[in-house]
């Protein structure tokens, strides 16, 4: 679009940026035209959207059999921020699964359409316009839109080279990001987005680690952000690999007590990831000190205000203690299984990834590298990310690039291993295809 086009244009100018960042999306297109091996034979394989469809039976099970919805649910119940019911429910399940400090009291939480949601508001609530939020590299790529497109907020992407992000020599390295783009610019940094357990990384940060990043934070009054969203999609890995997986511990688990003022600390979590379920569409921002932040979403929850549905079914779900800890259990079991029959696929294909997780749905694989075994001719510092990318959807399969992660390096992609065995199969015979033919 020219200069001139953009002035004339009937929209706003940042409507018109995300408009043309929306085109360059084809996630949308992809999910639109998904292979099923009797209605769809042509269509993509899709293993580059964060889904988890390995409980999904006896989630509908369940959802079918005990629906049935009151009629208060149909109106605006308790209020934008979500009602008491779930609320109450909420922090009994977490207080259960999370081992707070602190045990979680319904007036902790703010209930939203979606963690996406949750991410917005407290960028929009920490940060003023041009401020900073820092983000270790590789990273989600949707917290970039989420922390900064609307809010403002400015994003300060952490590189960390040769040095494991998960180890007590990265905490230096938020600080090195955090003073050059305060020097640099002129504005402060805000806060620190962890995303823990992590995607794309599928690893758990330490205890020592996360009191270190917390002491980073309250040297510089920044807040610590964690999102916790795959915090019971955590599993045994049971293939031989190093480094050694990391058991999760959740922020909310730690005694704050001469470490970081409570005010600073806040953790989001929601049904999409631990069950399954992306389109309930339901997250919650978890703050116990801050008050501050709890009236200023009262103010604008309407924009976030989660279906009644959605609000009831999950009440109904967490405080079912007997189905949710047979869930938990066996969705961690078969998550279980696909990492290491997706991990052993990728070893007997001479493709590398990244070892040691056990947590979340993918895994981060290097499929630039064996691309250029496969062809001497292919100098070894050419990039060819892109050429892969090309590749893989010729083969009619989606991954999602380590270029919307911030990958510091090219060629990486993330796999999405949470799928049907015949899904995955055919997926990853389309890959080993994209890469050899």
């Amino acid at each position: 679009m020219s200069h001139q086009e953009s002035i004339d244009s009937h929209i706003s100018r940042r409507a018109q940026t995300a408009a043309e960042e929306s085109a360059k999306n084809m996630m949308w297109d992809i999910m639109n035209d998904t292979w099923n091996p009797t209605i769809s034979p042509n269509g993509y394989v899709n293993v580059g959207v964060a889904e988890n469809g390995l409980m999904h039976d006896e989630l509908l099970k369940f959802i079918n059999t005990n629906l049935e919805l009151p009629a208060r649910f149909l109106t605006y119940n308790d209020g934008g921020g979500g009602s008491n019911r779930l609320k109450i429910a909420m922090s009994k399940f977490l207080n259960k699964h999370f081992n707070p400090i602190i045990p979680l009291h319904q007036s902790h939480l703010v209930i939203t359409n979606g963690v996406s949601p949750a991410i917005e508001h407290v960028s929009w609530v920490f940060a003023d316009p041009g401020e900073g939020i820092l983000l270790g590299r590789p990273y989600y790529g949707t917290f970039i839109p989420d922390i900064s497109q609307r809010p403002g907020t400015t994003v300060v992407p952490v590189s960390f080279g040769e040095c494991d992000p998960f180890s007590l020599e990265a905490v230096n390295k938020y600080e090195e990001a955090l003073k050059y783009f305060q020097r640099s610019t002129g504005n402060r940094v805000k806060g620190l987005m962890l995303c823990h357990p992590h995607n794309p990384l599928g690893r758990c940060y330490s205890r020592p680690v996360l009191i270190a990043l917390m002491r980073l934070c309250q040297k510089y009054q920044m807040h610590l952000i964690s999102d916790e969203i795959y915090a019971l999609s955590i599993w045994e890995n049971t293939v031989d690999e190093s480094p050694a997986p990391v058991k999760f511990e959740s922020v909310l688990s730690i005694n704050l007590d001469g470490i970081i003022d409570p005010q600073l600390v806040h953790v989001l979590w929601g049904m999409s990831k631990d069950f399954g379920a992306n389109g309930i569409r339901l997250g919650a921002i978890i703050s116990q000190a801050n008050r501050d932040l709890h009236e200023a979403l009262k103010g604008v929850s309407l924009y976030s205000y989660t279906s009644g549905i959605a609000d009831y079914l999950t009440s109904l779900l967490l405080e079912d203690v007997d189905f949710t800890e047979v869930y938990v259990k066996e969705n961690q079991k078969r998550l279980s299984e696909a990492y290491a029959f997706t991990a052993e696929f990728l070893k007997s294909n001479g493709i590398e990834y990244a070892p040691g997780g056990n947590a979340a749905f993918f895994l981060w694989v290097n499929l630039g590298r064996r691309y250029k075994e496969l062809r001497p001719e292919i100098s070894r510092n050419d990039e060819i990310g892109e050429v892969v990318m090309q590749r893989l959807l010729e083969y009619k399969v989606f991954l999602a690039s380590g270029g919307l992660f911030g990958s510091e390096n090219d060629g990486w992609f993330r796999i999405v291993f949470s799928h049907p065995r015949d899904y995955l199969e055919e997926a990853l015979g389309r890959i080993v295809s994209a890469l050899q033919n």
